[in-house]
């Protein structure tokens, strides 16, 4: 599933061909929508909100998008073949004098009033991107349920928007805590530092499809443990362990992150997480 740093570079790519210049095509393949004709209107931003994005069109009115696994939108020059997929699977066209823009296998697309976006964005956390961040409140939100598991807290888009499975498993591993152990047993002051990690990772991979989490710029190491299953921890040399956690791929290094594993009772009280270097 893409995850907020894509969803804000592909909303920037939409909007810098987009934005400005009236609709000379459109073409929304949903049962719901499909008489919907946009044409002649113009495009007035394309803004990114967590995972999800919201193209804003002249006369109050939004198309609202989430890629959710494998959606995308594809950009494309006049007379340029379409590449994104079979036709069958295309659900939104969006054309200007300049550029196409084609939704492939959107799993979420609706034509809704500007004026109700809260009823589709309005449940989300801080956006990690977005000019409402609010560090404080990111932080009360993933606090609030002591004996959730810092997966699911990480992934639930009520508590801060724009984490995915990818960001999950590198910043436990930054924390050296497995996802499993309950947030209530966190270190002091490492909620916090989940937090600015976040913030500061997403916004590092913001401009670029190639994300990266390991510092520097060797092309064999992107990423900690996310993907790497069976392969060696870069710190610590433990071959990287994998699960599912709620339908989510989980990726580990038993050798440097503490807590219970899949189907484990968390770690007793005493033992507290954080040890290790500050995230």
């Amino acid at each position: 599933m893409p995850e907020g740093d894509t969803i804000w570079l592909t909303a920037r790519r939409l909007h810098t061909a987009l934005a400005g210049k009236p609709l000379t095509r459109s073409d929304l393949r949903v049962p719901r929508f499909a008489t919907a004709d946009l044409t002649g209107r113009t495009l007035l931003d394309v803004t990114p909100r967590g995972k999800h994005l919201l193209t804003r069109i002249e006369g109050g009115l939004t198309l609202h998008s989430h890629l959710r696994m494998d959606g995308a939108w594809q950009l494309y020059a006049p007379g340029e073949r379409w590449r994104g997929g079979p036709s069958h699977q295309i659900r939104a066209v969006l054309a200007t004098a300049d550029h196409t823009a084609v939704g492939y296998r959107l799993p979420v697309l609706e034509l809704i009033r500007t004026c109700d976006e809260p009823s589709v964005v309005g449940h989300l956390g801080p956006d990690l991107l977005g000019p409402d961040w609010d560090f404080e409140e990111a932080v009360r939100r993933v606090r609030s349920d002591p004996d959730r598991p810092l997966g699911e807290a990480l992934l639930d888009q009520r508590n801060l928007a724009g984490i995915g499975n990818v960001f999950k498993c590198e910043l436990a591993f930054l924390a050296r805590v497995t996802p499993w152990l309950p947030v209530g047993e966190l270190s002091p002051g490492v909620p916090e530092r989940l937090v600015a990690t976040a913030h500061r990772l997403l916004e590092a991979n913001k401009e670029r499809f190639d994300r990266r989490t390991v510092a520097g710029d060797r092309p064999d190491r992107k990423l900690y443990v996310y993907g790497r299953r069976n392969q060696p921890c870069y710190r610590c040399g433990t071959p990287i362990r994998w699960n599912d956690q709620h339908e989510r791929v989980s990726y580990w290094c038993p050798g440097c992150q503490s807590g219970p594993g899949p189907g484990e009772p968390p770690v007793p009280p005493g033992v507290r997480g954080l040890t290790g270097p500050r995230p």
